[in-house]
């Protein structure tokens, strides 16, 4: 059952811009997806001959987002969650993984591309015990994707704010900081933060030569940040073992076959005391 507000309280579809490439887009396309446009597949093609490891990245990220969401759910109790930066729908969504384990979760999806709105509000329904809701906001207006996440949200209950492959867009670190701690002080004790993000400290110089071309293309600038640096983000909050590490290495399921190769994608969970 999908869960909407009346038709007449949405705000009207903004034009999709089909001429620049979009964050959003460009990750469908990594991860196999088909909800992308010409100018997302160039570019794409562009950074993999320069990155080719880049689609295991997006992959891994992935990978951490179901075994995070299975921890908080399963494990920690958590029925509601924020994810800011949702990307197009592909597999194994974040409210598919919350209320297969328990149905009565809430879930409150955020992104700034009207492709990624339409796409959630047709494709993205809820079970009839939960909620699952989707805003167009920006992730450097916290105020505002609060205001309207309690429309969805009890913020008087633990909340798991999901922030994955979004704070890298926010280039000035006082800022992205500033973003962060907007977004946490409004949780109550015993929420949780889950991040990932780019780094050059693997792969570091098709990483930061691929990045040179995004930034190039005219889409929204990415980042990369030092497991240090990423690790401030969690100051404050009781980091999960295994800490800040890459998302491929975020306790990976058990496989007879090989191992978990590192990914320039780290990641980390942590619970707010």
């Amino acid at each position: 059952m999908e869960h909407h507000p009346p038709a007449a309280t949405r705000e009207p579809f903004p034009a999709i811009d089909t001429t620049v490439p979009h964050s959003a887009r460009f990750w469908d396309y990594l991860l196999g997806g088909k909800d992308n446009y010409p100018v997302d597949r160039a570019v794409g093609d562009q950074v993999l001959l320069i990155d080719p490891d880049l689609r295991d990245a997006a992959r891994a990220d992935r990978g951490f987002l179901v075994r995070a969401v299975r921890n908080l759910v399963g494990e920690s109790g958590i029925r509601q969650l924020l994810d800011i930066g949702t990307g197009l729908p592909t597999v194994n969504n974040t409210h598919q993984v919350a209320q297969a384990t328990a149905p009565e979760c809430r879930i409150v999806y955020v992104d700034n591309d009207p492709l990624v709105l339409v796409h959630a509000r047709a494709l993205l329904t809820s079970t009839l015990q939960g909620a699952t809701e989707y805003l167009d906001a920006d992730v450097r207006d916290p105020d505002t994707i609060l205001q309207a996440a309690a429309r969805t949200l009890d913020f008087t209950q633990p909340v798991a704010l999901m922030l994955l492959g979004i704070i890298n867009y926010i280039p000035d670190t006082a800022e992205a900081h500033a973003v962060v701690n907007t977004l946490l002080d409004a949780l109550p004790s015993g929420s949780y933060l889950a991040l990932s993000h780019p780094t050059a400290e693997v792969h570091g110089a098709a990483v930061e030569a691929s990045m040179r071309r995004w930034n190039e293309s005219g889409a929204a600038p990415i980042r990369t940040r030092s497991r240090e640096e990423l690790t401030v983000f969690f100051d404050g909050l009781e980091l999960l073992q295994p800490g800040v590490v890459p998302c491929s290495l975020w306790r990976p399921e058990l496989s007879d076959v090989g191992t978990h190769a590192e990914v320039h994608q780290y990641c980390g969970l942590a619970r707010k005391p």
